[in-house]
């Protein structure tokens, strides 16, 4: 991937009717091109770095002013991208920010790939690899844990580990080789006993930490993918409504009535959900309705969290008996719905069915007992004695799968010392597990994985 040494440009911000629009050009012919399109209220005879200048940026075919902006000029490479960095600070609007763009376009940019910028911040040493993805997320961030997990990762807090971890490997790596190089004098290069208490009682614990770590970003930047399941008519629209507190999902008597999947974010203390209103699970003939429960099926298997609703109002049907065999091993919370209505059904026989998972009483309708639910749902989240705010630490799914693969080569360099197996053989291992570190920061990541990291970022990021 080689750096490429035009000028791309993008609209940087979310394009809609609001106050600020912002344009964002960076390559070597930034600034030149910003000149052909850029009237300065004021008479210049250079731009200065780091300023900002007020005109109105104008049609070159026709001589007409399109809007009065604030243009900022940086040069490189105190940039985002270490290269020269042009902003056009507009009105915003869809047409208005296109045509600004065309313009741009027009005068020698070309239209920037989805993370570009980002990407030359990269190539381009500013940022490692871990701080590049950092930035997707604080965009997707859904709290704000973790959006402090997110800035410590843009300040090199993960790095830095990273790059502590591969010093102690290479520290051994080097006493390996040298003992290799000078087979006579092995002992004198060589604690064995020192490398592999190293390797097995520091290094590889931590990577354990770090791997551990990934749990916690998922919750606090993805959000928990939370199912709401149940047999027609217990209530789930209801639940999701009383939860949101407002009426998104529609409700009534019918069965069947939600038939697609219905999403929205919730935080409860801080924890973000992603609440998902299912179809009701029955036999059906009627082919949408088919495949509402096929799709529900589909989400109970990807869930993190299930609320599985319950009608304690009727007796236990068989529906709700194979809903509570599916998700049985699961993370999953019984709702008992309408407390609000006498008891209908056997407590000693159903408390058998659901007795090794928690349960919530509520009310969907009146809301007793919501709140409740919602400390149920942090218990079972987070667990009584989980700590998830000590971390600063939390790597992301591409990440912790090389931490696991250094992970698995350290621990067969301490297999091979403790079996006195071949030096070279130790050497390999440990060069490996360095590879796999270095893929984490962008050192021996292979073209294809820095094309699909930068393919998830939005244009003009």
């Amino acid at each position: 991937m080689d750096q490429e040494a035009d000028t791309i440009a993008a609209i940087a911000t979310p394009v809609g009717q609001a106050g600020i629009g912002i344009i964002r050009i960076s390559g070597p012919e930034a600034l030149k091109i910003a000149k052909r399109i850029f009237r300065p209220r004021n008479f210049l005879t250079h731009f200065k770095s780091h300023r900002l200048y007020l005109g109105h940026i104008y049609d070159p075919n026709t001589g007409l002013n399109l809007d009065e902006v604030l243009l900022s000029y940086m040069k490189a490479p105190h940039t985002y991208t270490r290269e020269d960095v042009v902003e056009i600070n507009s009105h915003s609007g869809f047409l208005l920010l296109s045509k600004i763009l065309e313009l741009v376009i027009d005068s020698g940019a070309r239209l920037a790939r989805p993370g570009e910028f980002t990407l030359r911040a990269y190539l381009n040493g500013r940022i490692d690899l871990t701080q590049a993805e950092a930035v997707i997320d604080l965009i997707r961030s859904r709290s704000e844990r973790g959006l402090h997990l997110a800035s410590q990762q843009i300040k090199g807090v993960f790095k830095e580990k990273i790059y502590a971890l591969r010093e102690k490997i290479l520290e051994i790596l080097s006493h390996v080789e040298a003992a290799i190089d000078f087979p006579e004098e092995e002992d004198t290069f060589l604690d064995k006993g020192r490398c592999l208490t190293t390797i097995s009682g520091k290094i590889i614990p931590e990577v354990d930490a770090l791997i551990k770590a990934h749990s916690e970003k998922k919750i606090w930047i993805d959000g928990i993918n939370t199912v709401i399941a149940g047999r027609v008519n217990v209530g789930k629209s209801s639940l999701l409504n009383c939860l949101l507190d407002e009426q998104r999902a529609i409700v009534t008597s019918i069965p069947g009535t939600t038939r697609d999947i219905i999403e929205s974010s919730l935080t409860i203390e801080g924890i973000p959900l992603r609440l998902m209103d299912t179809a009701g699970l029955r036999k059906v003939s009627d082919e949408v309705e088919k495949i509402g429960i096929r799709l529900t099926e589909q989400k109970l298997n990807e869930a993190d969290l299930i609320l599985a609703v319950i009608d304690q109002s009727e007796p236990l049907t068989q529906d709700d008996l194979s809903l509570l065999d599916q998700v049985k091993d699961k993370a999953t919370l019984v709702v008992l719905n309408k407390i609000d209505l006498p008891a209908g059904m056997d407590w000693d026989k159903a408390l058998g069915h659901f007795s090794s998972l928690p349960v919530a009483k509520v009310s969907a309708l009146t809301g007793e007992g919501m709140e409740s639910l919602k400390k149920a749902i942090v218990r079972l989240v987070i667990g009584q004695d989980k700590d998830l705010v000590s971390s600063s630490i939390a790597p992301n799914l591409r990440q912790t799968r090389a931490l696991k693969q250094a992970k698995h080569y350290l621990m067969n360099a301490a297999a091979c010392i403790e079996s006195n197996a071949p030096l070279e053989l130790v050497a390999l291992e440990l060069k490996s597990g360095l590879d796999s570190l270095g893929e984490i920061v962008g050192e021996t990541t292979p073209e294809e994985v820095l094309e699909n990291i930068f393919s998830n970022f939005c244009i003009g990021k």
